[in-house]
């Protein structure tokens, strides 16, 4: 039986299942996601392998994922799942649920005394998927085997079957789908495999259904994935020169994929961390290198913004779409401050939060400390403030900020690390101070402090200018 006769074959059995049926692009794709899980044969050279039994069952398993696209994830879940009360309790002693379509593929007993099999990829267990039901006959009786994941250990060991009930024990969502397949499905299967063994015949089509695979493939080659990739996805808000078309670059030691803005993504900069032999950090660190070597050669600005890794291939980035506040009833009265003191506290706050935002942490640890210092002239004063309103802040919220930040201080007074590794670190660039914001552990270790001095600095305001942060409060 060759992979592409088994797809015309399971459309065909499965034209009844519901008031539609599954179209032939649809069992293309369910196809596609089990080579690409490795159930069945990958590649064209392949086309004329035939398939093992196993991958027959994973076939059939595909057809119950619900998006066409996971049919290879639920394959993988359905073939695992073990009987309840172990292999004494199964049917016609399988040890898997793969095995079970196995022995009805090629086992005409085993067909007899099978009457139903039904299928679910629900949530059975807290974070676990799938559950079976094979409902067959054992000398005149109607018997049931349960089906479970094999994490559920204390429902595979002997006798765990007998009172074992499934609407009770097994299930976990509040709604679930199920698929079923009947005596019927299998004697014909089974019927046509015997049939493909005795008249042998070469595989339907022309391989067409490789074309995409191969092309997506080429593309990935030229991409520079390999086996083992693991990329950190980066997307980038710029005015920089960036490829029309998604390109490979070397930027020094290191090879960077650029993808291009769409109308779906933003401009993003993508990183081989097992190819570059980096980890997340050092890799950010590389990307925040290309883009100040862009926004000099350009003249123009370049801004990493949010990102992930893990992918085996780079992954484009969708535009942001940030949450915002909305109100039904907008209660609205509030007036300019009188102080010019006031004022530009609230404007350096505005900017401190926009940099804070947007990527510009240096800044933003600079403006909250500009907050401190409008009442607070010179240094000791300011570092007094620090060190009294600190202490207050420790017993406030947000302590999981305040410990983050105190581990950073180390052995130093954090009023002493404010004003020493903040203040001075992103405002001069002296022998004193070695920050680099392209550097992604200083960049961690700014993030760390803004934190710390965004909540200072609202107490600030707070409590020497007396603003309210109600936006009905009148003042």
């Amino acid at each position: 039986m060759y992979a592409k006769n088994l797809a015309r074959i399971l459309g065909l059995l499965s034209q009844k299942c519901d008031v539609s049926s599954s179209t032939l692009q649809e069992l293309d794709e369910r196809f596609k996601s089990l080579r690409g899980y490795g159930r069945l044969p990958r590649g064209r050279e392949r086309r004329e392998e035939q398939l093992s039994h196993e991958q027959i069952a994973a076939a059939i398993f595909g057809l119950v994922a619900v998006h066409p696209g996971w049919a290879g994830h639920v394959a993988i879940i359905l073939q695992g799942l073990r009987p309840v009360g172990g292999t004494d309790a199964s049917f016609f002693m399988a040890e898997t649920l793969g095995q079970v379509v196995a022995k009805l593929l090629t086992d005409k007993e085993a067909r007899k005394a099978f009457t139903r099999m039904t299928l679910t990829v629900a949530e059975t267990g807290m974070n676990s998927h799938g559950g079976a039901e094979v409902v067959y006959q054992n000398n005149g009786e109607k018997r049931r085997a349960y089906f479970v994941p094999k994490e559920a250990v204390s429902l595979l060991s002997p006798g765990r079957e007998i009172g074992f009930d499934p609407d009770r024990d097994r299930l976990n969502a509040p709604s679930m789908r199920e698929t079923s397949f009947t005596q019927e499905f299998f004697r014909r299967l089974a019927q046509e495999c015997e049939l493909a063994e005795k008249f042998p015949a070469p595989p339907d089509g022309d391989g067409s259904e490789y074309d995409a695979e191969e092309a997506e493939r080429e593309r990935y080659r030229k991409l520079g994935v390999h086996n083992g990739s693991r990329f950190l996805n980066v997307g980038v808000d710029n005015q920089v020169t960036w490829p029309k078309e998604e390109t490979l670059i070397k930027f020094d030691q290191y090879h960077l994929v650029l993808m291009p803005k769409t109308k779906e993504n933003v401009q993003s900069v993508h990183v081989d961390l097992t190819a570059n032999r980096l980890d997340d950090r050092s890799a950010m660190t590389v990307i925040n290198r290309f883009l100040s070597v862009m926004a000099w050669c350009d003249d123009n600005f370049a801004i990493a913004e949010h990102g992930w890794s893990g992918n085996p291939v780079p992954v484009p980035v969708s535009k942001r779409d940030l949450a915002f506040t909305t109100a039904h009833d907008y209660v609205f009265d509030r007036k300019i401050p009188d102080s010019e003191e006031a004022r530009r506290a609230l404007a350096l706050y505005r900017e401190a939060r926009n940099a804070q935002q947007n990527g510009f942490i240096s800044y933003a640890v600079l403006n909250y400390y500009k907050i401190i210092e409008i009442q607070n002239h010179g240094k000791e004063p300011v570092r007094r403030w620090f060190r009294t309103h600190f202490e207050a802040l420790r017993n406030e919220s947000k302590k999981d900020d305040v410990e983050r930040f105190l581990a950073l201080c180390g052995n130093e007074p954090p009023h002493e690390y404010i004003h020493n590794s903040c203040r001075i670190a992103v405002a001069h660039a002296g022998k004193r101070s070695k920050s680099d914001p392209d550097d992604a552990h200083e960049i961690v270790r700014l993030h760390t402090a803004a934190r710390v001095m965004h909540l200072l600095a609202r107490r600030f305001i707070e409590q020497e200018f007396a603003i309210s942060d109600l936006m009905y409060s009148g003042t």
